[in-house]
């Protein structure tokens, strides 16, 4: 078939007929802006998997890893760095490292589990608290493979829904923020954050179907509201209380 093709568009090209520019395949072939932000999504979730401080690789390493070229990325670096996700060493040893986040990041977590593990409607009133920041920071980072990543963990929002598994809907909630956080450059704000929903996730479990219909369709237009980066309906959306 590969053989008839070639005869093909020698027959045209020999009689003035132009093959055309672009294959389907190409012209469907992601942007290399997409490709580092692909590249940076993978990366994002081996540091998810990492402890803090820990080496990921080499820049080689983990550019072969990605499959991309050399200035796809440096682009992809650059995402990631924005976002507070890694930081580079020079030299011998060097290379890509789990960020370790500001001093005391980590404790501050802990200090939110501690502090609200027996009153999640204090956890739940700070959370929503924080909530704008993080849509802020999302409507201003997000990239078109973190809104990707997002919808799909609406999808398994809506499953946990319409089998009304509270305890399921909140563990893929949870997971939906955390992305959400995962977004923005404050490795303190997701720090604090998360450990918030530490706290909550229990709670949320104990939802009724009503309450988990009406979360989930707010997460949706929220995503599709950071989609649009129309800023005034995401926030107004994470002002709304549910249940």
């Amino acid at each position: 078939m590969g053989t008839a093709d070639h005869r093909t568009g020698e027959h045209d090209a020999h009689h003035g007929v132009e093959p055309p520019a672009l294959r389907r395949d190409d012209w469907e072939r992601p942007s290399s802006t997409s490709r580092a932000e692909m590249a940076a999504d993978r990366i994002a979730d081996l540091v998810a998997r990492t402890e803090p401080g820990a080496r990921l690789g080499t820049k080689d390493e983990l550019r072969t890893e990605c499959g991309v070229s050399v200035g796809t990325f440096n682009e992809t670096l650059r995402l990631l760095q924005a976002r507070g996700l890694v930081t580079v060493r020079p030299g011998p040893g060097g290379g890509l490292f789990a960020a370790a986040g500001p001093p005391r990041t980590r404790r501050l977590g802990a200090w939110a589990e501690e502090l609200d593990a027996r009153h999640p409607e204090d956890a739940l009133r700070i959370r929503d608290a924080l909530d704008p920041l993080l849509v802020e920071d999302a409507l201003w980072h997000a990239s078109p493979a973190d809104l990707a990543a997002l919808r799909g963990d609406l999808g398994a929002l809506a499953d946990a829904a319409d089998s009304v598994d509270a305890p399921g809907f909140a563990r893929a909630e949870r997971q939906l923020r955390t992305r959400l956080a995962a977004i923005g450059p404050s490795a303190m704000l997701r720090s604090l954050y998360g450990g918030l929903l530490a706290v909550i996730e229990p709670f949320v479990g104990t939802a009724d179907a009503d309450t988990l219909h009406a979360l989930y369709e707010r997460h949706a237009a929220l995503i599709d509201a950071l989609d649009a980066r129309d800023r005034a309906a995401a926030l107004r959306l994470v002002a709304t209380s549910v249940g």
